[in-house]
Parts: structure tokens; sequence; C-alpha cells
């Protein structure tokens, strides 16, 4: 399955547009791999993500075209999430 359309069917990323944006501006790794959009995801794999401050790491659990708002979560495992501090702060 295409990275993009998995972090929307899981619902990590709501929108598919803002996925690829996202995968393509150089912020996921599968496997600690540099991703596209349009890179293959598969069971096992491991995802990391970097949202702004936050970085969000996921091991996929299970693949599914679609699916219901309460299951989106069983689709994949957090490993860690963590707060990034700006470096660019001078406090």
């Amino acid at each position: 399955m295409r990275l993009d359309k998995f972090l929307k069917v899981s619902r990590i990323i709501k929108r598919r547009p803002v996925a690829k944006e996202v995968a393509d501006k150089g912020r996921i790794q599968i496997n600690g791999i540099l991703a596209k959009s349009s890179s293959n995801v598969k069971i096992g794999d491991q995802v990391k993500i970097q949202f702004g401050n936050k970085i969000l790491e996921i091991e996929v659990l299970e693949l599914r075209d679609s699916t219901k708002k309460e299951d989106a979560e069983k689709m994949y495992q957090i490993i860690s999430e963590k707060r990034v501090e700006n470096s660019d702060n001078l406090d």
C-alpha cells in the first residue's frame, strides 16, 4: 500500500494531499530510510513521522483499503511519541 494512502486510511494524517506533502518534504522514514508518498508500506514496517515539533514512531499492524474511525487505530501501534524542542529558541 502507498504510504500516503496508509496515513489517510489509518487517520494518522487526515487528508491524502497533506500526507503526500509531509512525505515529499522528507519528514517520513520507513525502517530508517527516507520515504516518498509513493513508497510501499508493509505489515511490520516502522514508520517515523515528523510533524512540526512532534515525532511519532509507529509499527504497521494491518493494511486496509478503508476503515471506520474506531478501527483505524488497529492498523498501527505507537512505538514512541516525542516532543522536539525548537533549537532556534534562545531562552
